[in-house]
């Protein structure tokens, strides 16, 4: 009997603890899992040595809000904007030609992915819409409540709405921020 009620909530323990976590993706099976069913991207852009990429991993994306929205909403991809990944992009071929391995854990050149998004800090949370091309990289470290109003941006389409700097003012005055701490 002790076993049962053990294995029973061991079950229920790795079932929480999975639900907790964003299904994290590479930019190719995200950009290949769009084919079959389009959903935005969201890329968040880190490196190796950034601090703040750190905790917004531990602090941000492991929030049970973020986390959910995210699943629900988005193809997640972790990208190292200083990586070595060779990665295929609308004919393209983006590649790290300055990449030093002896590096790999500091400061290294910048990805060509980078460069074609326009990531020049860290972390830089990109978003792309259902066909990848790019609505926009955000900078800066974002707690769960910062980062809210910009997946709901993006998520529901409500950029496409706001084309002047009142627009946003007005947008972001009356956002109703729902997810918890």
């Amino acid at each position: 009997m002790k076993k049962v009620i053990l294995f029973i909530v061991l079950i229920v323990g790795s079932i929480s603890t999975q639900a907790q976590e964003i299904n994290w993706l590479t930019f190719d099976e995200a950009v290949e899992a769009q084919q079959k069913n389009p959903k935005k991207i969201i890329m968040d852009a880190y490196t190796a040595w950034c601090g703040w990429c750190k905790k917004m991993d531990k602090e941000t994306f492991t929030n049970k809000d973020v986390v959910n929205y995210i699943n629900e909403n988005f193809y997640a991809v972790k990208f190292d904007a200083e990586g070595n990944d060779v990665i295929n992009f609308k004919g393209n071929n983006f590649t790290n030609p300055g990449y030093d391995p002896s590096k790999a854990k500091s400061r290294n050149s910048s990805h060509q992915l980078s460069q074609y998004f326009g990531i020049n800090s860290f972390p830089t949370i990109v978003y792309l819409d259902e066909e990848a091309n790019l609505i926009g990289p955000i900078p800066g470290y974002k707690t769960p409540q910062q980062i809210e109003i910009f997946l709901k941006l993006f998520g529901n389409n409500d950029y496409k709405e706001i084309t002047t700097k009142e627009d946003w003012e007005n947008y972001n005055a009356n956002f109703k921020y729902e997810f918890g701490k």
